[in-house]
């Protein structure tokens, strides 16, 4: 993804990192935005490495991510990234943004702790999600090296 985030897409991202820092995210899948009677909202699902002292250099990987790592911006393989026992926290991230009336410009993000769970079902998730939402659009998703790439110097 290209370094250059829309101006919402980059806020929302600033304020999960507020509450969650971007080391320990592995990656986030950005739902399309809805706007909707002057109000746009937005969620996305963000997998983060616990607090344990894992960070983003040290995080294990699925295999379904190891196959798909390339290019520069990803850190060694190693075997100590491979430590099968750390399972990313899943959290729910919203926002919303007040775009018409005397609130215009009012911005609400909430970022909330739902589960343990692999990688490899994280994306389960956000498939199941597209799909009872009837969502033609597909989730945006970004790695940890990504996000921090696309947010160097702001945090």
């Amino acid at each position: 993804m290209n370094a250059l985030l829309p101006e919402t897409r980059e806020r929302f991202l600033l304020a999960i990192t507020q509450q969650v820092p971007a080391e320990r995210i592995a990656e986030i899948h950005f739902f399309a935005p809805i706007k909707q009677g002057g109000v746009e909202s937005g969620v996305a699902v963000v997998a983060a490495w616990p607090e344990s002292g894992v960070t983003a250099d040290q995080a294990p990987l699925d295999a379904e991510t190891e196959a798909s790592e390339e290019g520069a911006g990803r850190a060694a393989e190693s075997p100590s990234r491979r430590d099968a026992e750390s399972k990313p926290v899943v959290y729910t991230a919203r926002y919303r943004l007040i775009l018409k009336g005397p609130d215009r410009g009012k911005w609400e993000t909430s970022v909330t702790a739902e589960a343990d769970a692999p990688l490899v079902s994280v994306d389960a998730v956000v498939r199941g999600v597209q799909r009872r939402a009837g969502d033609v659009e597909e989730a945006t998703r970004m790695e940890g090296y990504e996000i921090r790439e696309s947010l160097r110097g702001k945090i």
